[in-house]
């Protein structure tokens, strides 16, 4: 093709090698929509040669070639370290076009080789049966980003910046996802980088002006106000704007290098002791024609610059030769004949406008980033104890406790960990991390205002999206975190957990996927203790949510008490590829096992508390099962009513850390053989369980067991207000008074033995309710209630069974 160089910094070589290699990627996208066979056009196009069922999105795709090919240019010219971050995710055919013309694509998938055959494979492997997806996805090299759902492009590549000075995280976002919020909340991520010690986020905002069937809204927006916007969220935009080619390409280019420039001015400016004042970044509007370079019309209807091009541009091709012998043209308008030699291969001199080795944006680390990933030096929780002498006398805030060893894991991890939360650090009682370091803040600081600096590692924004998206983003390119939240509102981000699970399920099955640490969430402000707030509050579902994605991916824990949570925080941190969910309180509670105990107990999962119960080691007459901090305090309650007023009646206590156990191992790795579940629970005794969440999730879990008939949940079912920790149980009949009315109801023949006992339990419900209503507090008896015996005497016996197993 010939072309003639326009104004701009390209000459007429460079020019025309550019726009070249710009056309094979579109050739190569249009070929994955529809070709099954003859992928260099060596023969007229028939109807055999094309995919009988046509699945794709080209509309966003030329777009994203376009800007994939001038970033290579850059990369060269000033080695820069650089990734690609995909908004429009399903614009996947151009991205696996790019990294298959850089070389990375047969490198991590030789039978892709390049030649004809390669070439055939590619094409016929998109969008069908045993092939990839139509969508950027973990198959894809360089992708760090899902593009399953939009929103969470930008996001991503500001958590993948984060502690990575050198990295430029190049980022599309796309016009449609560009109205989510998400998205929208993105944008204030600059308000949180650091130029001295982050790298840099380069937006790209992409105008092509539709969705699947509407215009979008920044498209249909004046200029002027489309600039004030950007520059109101602190960005400093460049417009690259056309649909001639060979302009747009000497636009892009020269506003590519001034941008480039400016960022790497900004960091050098910074890190040499300048100005300590936030940078108005540079940004990109690029605005080009949906669809561009395909189809003017498609019978008789605009298709290059509409709606119509969002898809499939030419579809129905057995019913209409018509369209047939349109994708034929549009086809050889990329001229593959120039762009490809006889072996098939992308020519020589084409070849070499892509950088080399990890410098291909499909082979960059930080888009793999099991392969940077560096272990945790995390300090020996042991060490940070709390002291239980004797099991339910002693009292102490787990999630503070906790916070004491988080402060170290920071103190002895700058580079590679960070706590994300919405503005919760300090209210869920982690706020012993301040004494090392700061929240992250790079806009204005007042005198009042309470650690906040620039260089702060503890990353808080009132958005779930932007925390939960900022650490993905930090995971997926070799570190890790915490994502601590009140539990009612990790909600919001249930569709990206969503994604980031099928990004982890999915990459267990590529092998050149590193392992990435794991992904933590800690849950505080529970259901249980929402004594300031109310009805709203109270939501423990995310677990069932939780529960619903690939047993391999994901764990849920619910530690009891402060060392039990300290052992549960170090194996999550150290743990690689999961989804890990840790529900614990921040309220003063009860202790109830050693650290030697809560290691063992722990590590098993699930075990007999014999200091509680009463069975002393023989069949019993009744378990009482508990998971969750205060459901195992209504438990132990329950049972020291019983073992007072029913001496004779065998209890077993069973508390479960790991709610995993409770599965069979078909269904889960963590789960219990039969004979081991029938061995604690028994096979016919009943059990009532006092769940932290919603009951039927227990039923759901162990609907397989032997007893499941058996099986009695008591939990969370939508009862609420703002009230004392106890009317809340009280509410929903999870109190200790009516686990042991559960009890007598339960056990035969007790029902007309403890009749005197059971009315004793309806009028202790009554009578704290109206305490509660009369003194805005729990009756002390409840409120400062302790385990009322002393332990058994000590011995190494004894301390052994205090957390034992049967």
């Amino acid at each position: 093709m010939t072309t003639t160089a326009a104004h701009g910094p390209l000459d007429e070589r460079e020019l025309a090698a550019l726009h070249a290699y710009w056309r094979a990627a579109n050739y190569l996208s249009v070929g994955q929509i529809y070709l099954l066979a003859n992928p260099l056009l060596r023969e007229p196009l028939r109807l055999e040669h094309v995919k009988p069922r046509l699945l794709g999105h080209w509309g966003t795709t030329p777009g994203l070639n376009f800007v994939y090919a001038h970033l290579n240019r850059v990369i060269r010219a000033r080695d820069l370290d650089a990734i690609f971050v995909t908004g429009p995710g399903h614009g996947g055919p151009g991205v696996v076009a790019n990294t298959y013309l850089e070389g990375t694509y047969t490198e991590v998938y030789p039978h892709i080789g390049h030649d004809e055959e390669g070439l055939r494979r590619l094409c016929r492997q998109f969008s069908f049966p045993g092939g990839i997806p139509s969508h950027v996805a973990p198959e894809t090299p360089g992708s760090i980003h899902e593009g399953g759902e939009l929103g969470y492009a930008l996001v991503h590549a500001y958590g993948a910046v984060f502690d990575n000075p050198d990295l430029l995280a190049c980022c599309v976002v796309g016009d449609g996802e560009a109205e989510t919020g998400p998205l929208a909340a993105s944008w204030h991520s600059n308000k949180f980088v650091d130029p001295v010690r982050d790298g840099a986020v380069l937006p790209i905002l992409h105008l092509n002006g539709y969705k699947i069937a509407n215009p979008t809204v920044l498209a249909r927006i004046p200029r002027d106000e489309l600039r004030m916007l950007l520059e109101g969220y602190g960005h400093a935009p460049r417009f690259v704007e056309g649909d001639d080619p060979l302009e747009m390409h000497q636009q892009m280019a020269a506003v590519l290098d001034e941008v480039v420039a400016e960022i790497a001015e900004l960091q050098h400016e910074a890190r040499s002791g300048g100005s300590a004042a936030r940078p108005r970044w540079p940004m990109i509007v690029l605005r080009t024609p949906k669809g561009w370079t395909g189809p003017k019309e498609v019978d008789g209807l605009p298709a290059e610059g509409s709606f119509r091009s969002h898809q499939v541009p030419l579809a129905h091709l057995a019913e209409n030769p018509e369209h047939l012998a349109q994708l034929e043209a549009w086809l050889r308008s990329y001229e593959p004949e120039e762009l490809f030699d006889e072996s098939g291969a992308l020519r020589p001199e084409l070849a070499a406008l892509a950088p080399e080795g990890e410098r291909r944006m499909g082979a960059n680390p930080h888009a793999n980033g099991g392969i940077l990933l560096r272990g945790l030096e995390l300090p020996d929780f042991r060490d940070y104890a709390v002291d239980v002498p004797e099991p339910a006398r002693t009292s102490a805030e787990a999630t503070r406790v906790l916070g004491t060893w988080l402060r170290d894991v920071m103190r002895l991890n700058a580079d590679r960990f960070r706590i994300m939360g919405p503005d919760e650090t300090r209210s869920n009682r982690l706020d012993a991390v301040f004494e090392v370091t700061d929240r992250a803040w790079m806009a204005e600081i007042e005198p009042t205002d309470d650690h906040l600096a620039p260089d702060g590692r503890v990353m808080e924004v009132l958005s779930e999206h932007l925390c939960q998206g900022w650490l993905e983003g930090y995971l997926l390119t070799g570190r890790h975190g915490l994502f601590n939240c009140y539990e009612a509102f990790i909600h919001i981000v249930d569709a990206m957990f969503n994604q980031h699970a099928k990004w982890l399920k999915v990459t267990r099955d590529i092998p050149w996927r590193r392992p990435i640490a794991s992904l933590n969430y800690l849950l505080s402000s529970h259901v249980w203790r929402q004594d300031h707030n109310g009805f709203s509050h109270q939501d423990p579902g995310f677990i069932d949510h939780v529960v619903n994605k690939k047993a391999g991916v994901v764990r849920v824990y619910l530690p009891p008490d402060a060392n039990c949570l300290l052992s549960v925080a170090d194996h999550c941190l150290r743990s690689r590829d999961y989804v890990n969910v840790i529900v614990a309180g921040k309220q003063p509670a009860l202790q109830y096992l050693s650290m030697d105990e809560a290691v063992a107990h722990c590590t098993r999962g699930i075990g007999i508390w014999e200091w509680a119960g009463t069975d002393q080691g023989g069949e019993p007459d009744v378990v009482l099962a508990c998971a969750g901090d205060t459901p195992t305090l209504e438990t132990v309650a329950a049972a020291a009513i019983l073992r007072e007023h029913l001496p004779g009646l065998k209890v077993r206590v069973v508390n479960v850390v790991d709610l995993m156990r409770l599965q069979p191992p078909s269904e889960h790795p963590h789960g219990l053989g039969d004979a081991e579940f029938d061995a604690l629970f028994t096979a016919s005794r009943p059990v009532i369980f006092a769940y932290h969440g919603y009951p039927w999730l227990i039923h759901r879990l162990t609907y397989r067991r032997t007893n499941h008939h058996g099986l009695h949940v008591r939990g969370y079912k939508e009862e609420g207000t703002t009230t004392t920790p106890f009317d809340m149980v009280m509410l929903n009949d999870l109190d200790r008074f009516h686990l042991v009315m559960d009890v007598i109801d339960r056990v035969p023949g007790l029902g007309e033995r403890a009749a005197g006992l059971r009315q004793r339990m309806v009028n202790e419900r009554l009578r704290h309710r109206q305490y509660t209503r009369e003194h805005g507090d729990d009756m002390p008896d409840v409120r400062d209630w302790v385990w009322p015996d002393a332990p058994p005497p000590a011995s190494a016996s004894t301390d052994a069974q205090r957390g034992s197993p049967a």
